[in-house]
């Protein structure tokens, strides 16, 4: 045990352990208005296996957990992957997940602002690799993404750059998560900060690397997108996102989607001052809805989207049509194979699912 827990109270370590197992003795899964209440807990990530099963990763208290499905119609029994005090659970900062090569990554931060990783090995047990940023305590905001495509992975985060400015931080691995490559600057800006709260997204694609971010260059708050072709070694110069500016003065604490579509062309969705756009990079962007917290998948070239709008979790499907499924926030979308889609969100403690086809 490292030294930092020794000072932790018994309070911190047993509340955890106490909350899982009540959990699995006391919850079911059961069904409201057509969509599944999988598990209790906040911020929920998901990432699909080479087989189609999926697997999801969040947070209850200081316990990271995790349940997979290989139907999508029922959902494994939580296992606890670790429990990492003070972990980041709520508004954007969560656990995140990743298929490699050889198995499945997990990434999840503390409010000291430490970020780790996770990889769980042949005997079917979760073990923590090693903590991924080299500098101490400098992923202050907690807000992270992880992506992965065979065995390299990417892990990018707000990172404090001077006293009150934040830059993108990034870190990769080349063996499923069991090493992490040095640090390097993803993109810092002239104005001495990017947006100080706004969560990054992260899109492996062979040796392309994807990161998009929302900056702060002028006084406006616009999405901005920078690759790297070495798998995130370096990075070229950041592409500004649409034509139009959001002149902000505070942060919208709201980062958008990012997916590659069979073109390896990147396709993003991101808010706007209250309203949803998605753009090409260089190209102009299209306004699709009012709303927040946006996410974007894309299968066989057609793009789905999802958002909060008043309360209400929003999915368009191709052509347009757009449906209401449920009551939540924060709606994160995964293809399941050529005709259809899960997407996946939380509310009132509880993590949703609602499978839908294109």
């Amino acid at each position: 045990m490292q030294l930092r827990y020794k000072n932790i109270s018994m309070k911190k370590i047993i509340l955890p352990f106490l909350s899982f197992f009540i959990f699995l003795i006391g919850y079911s899964q059961r069904r409201n208005n057509g969509d599944i209440i999988i598990a209790k807990g906040h911020m929920p990530a998901i990432a699909k296996d080479k087989k189609n099963n999926i697997h999801i990763v969040y947070g209850i208290g200081d316990s990271i957990m995790y349940i997979f499905s290989t139907d999508v119609k029922s959902y494994s029994s939580p296992v606890l992957v670790a429990v990492l005090p003070e972990l980041f659970a709520f508004a954007m900062r969560g656990p995140q997940i990743a298929m490699g090569n050889n198995g499945l990554i997990i990434t999840a931060g503390d409010k000291s602002g430490n970020l780790y990783s996770y990889r769980k090995y042949l005997d079917g047990k979760w073990y923590r690799t090693k903590r991924i940023n080299d500098l101490s305590e400098i992923s202050k905001e907690g807000l992270t993404a992880l992506s992965a495509d065979g065995s390299n992975a990417f892990a990018v985060w707000l990172g404090v750059n001077n006293p009150k400015g934040q830059s993108i931080y990034g870190a990769g691995s080349a063996d499923d998560g069991k090493t992490w490559r040095k640090n390097i600057i993803v993109y810092a800006s002239p104005s001495g900060t990017v947006c100080e709260c706004c969560k990054p997204s992260v899109k492996v694609s062979g040796n392309n690397v994807y990161v998009m971010f929302r900056n702060f260059l002028n006084g406006n708050r616009d999405l901005y997108l920078i690759k790297s072709s070495d798998n995130g070694k370096t990075f070229g110069q950041a592409q500004k996102l649409g034509n139009g500016s959001w002149k902000l003065d505070g942060c919208p604490m709201d980062g958008g989607g990012l997916a590659i579509n069979n073109n390896k062309i990147p396709e993003t969705v991101w808010r706007r001052d209250g309203k949803i756009y998605v753009a090409e990079p260089g190209k102009p962007e299209n306004e699709i809805a009012e709303g927040r917290s946006c996410s974007i998948e894309t299968v066989n070239n057609k793009n789905v989207y999802a958002w909060t709008e008043k309360g209400n979790i929003m999915v368009m499907k191709s052509g347009g049509i757009k449906i209401n499924i449920g009551k939540g926030s924060l709606p994160i979308l995964q293809a399941l194979h050529h005709e259809k889609v899960i997407c996946i969100w939380e509310n009132d403690d509880e993590i949703h699912a609602s499978i839908f086809k294109l």
